[in-house]
């Protein structure tokens, strides 16, 4: 398969916010109870993204990772889903200096990100407001899901298809300025040849 129909996720956010449920939740439209929040895993999933076969890799982050071991994984990742529990402010205050770190880390082209707030099915309890949510990914100028990995209420799996299409465009789009810079350069290096010759 073609390098570009490739495409690595990572989801990351503060252990409990619910994480792996969301991952399975899109590859198996099934919600499971009990998770390991020790464990990170990585699973291979085949989409079709504007009719196109794409191979996506999904990062299951352990939200427990040491400084070394998050680098690598934001370096690995080329999209990030940034999750938080609405039912628990303080992962949603982890989601901004989140989002600091992985556009350090990516310089110079910031993150590609989309935020989620889950656990919409415990309303009674909530604690971040979708409006909240909504304000925080205006900031951050990415795409904003509420949704609920237990109940599969809101758009789970377009979150997840959204953030690879992006993914893809920004690599076209990276790809043909590379290209046009390249063309540049070849042009100045002929432009200099021919100077020089002609004097």
């Amino acid at each position: 398969m073609a390098k570009s129909a490739e495409v690595k996720l990572a989801v990351f956010g503060r252990a409990g916010v619910g994480k792996s449920a969301l991952v399975v939740r899109f590859l198996t439209r099934r919600f499971i109870w009990e998770y390991d929040p020790t464990l990170e895993s990585t699973y291979q999933h085949q989409a079709t993204i504007d009719d196109e076969t794409v191979s996506m890799e999904i990062l299951d982050t352990a939200g427990q990772e040491d400084g070394a071991q998050r680098e690598g994984h934001i370096r690995w990742g080329e999209g990030f889903v940034l999750v938080y529990d609405i039912t628990d402010r303080g992962s949603f205050e982890d989601v901004l200096p989140l989002k600091n770190v992985l556009d350090e880390i990516k310089k110079p082209k910031p993150a590609t990100v989309v935020l989620v707030g889950n656990k919409a099915d415990l309303g009674h309890s909530r604690q971040v407001s979708a409006e909240e949510g909504r304000r925080l990914a205006a900031q951050l100028a990415c795409g904003f899901y509420e949704c609920s990995a237990c109940t599969g209420q809101g758009r789970i799996a377009e979150l997840f298809l959204e953030l690879g299409r992006e993914v893809r465009r920004r690599r076209l789009a990276q790809g043909k300025a590379r290209r046009r810079s390249s063309t540049t350069q070849v042009k100045q290096a002929l432009n200099k040849m021919l100077t020089k010759i002609s004097s």
